[in-house]
């Protein structure tokens, strides 16, 4: 299972879901569901996620079995 900070990250950045998802390329849902983890990103994904917090993308997403 992946969990991720992003909810923790966009706090940090006082940045909604909408924004980030603009920045990114996808759909506030998409956002959304990622913070619920309903949703594993692509690595793509991840990266940009990583890029707009400016932080290694292990910061934001771990991998826990």
């Amino acid at each position: 299972m992946i969990k991720n900070r992003i909810k923790e990250y966009r706090a940090i950045f006082d940045m909604k879901q909408e924004e980030l998802a603009r920045l990114v390329g996808v759909r506030r849902e998409t956002i959304g569901n990622l913070e619920k983890g309903r949703y594993n990103p692509s690595l793509a994904l991840a990266w940009r996620i990583a890029q707009v917090f400016k932080v290694p993308i292990e910061d934001v997403f771990t991998v826990e079995d």
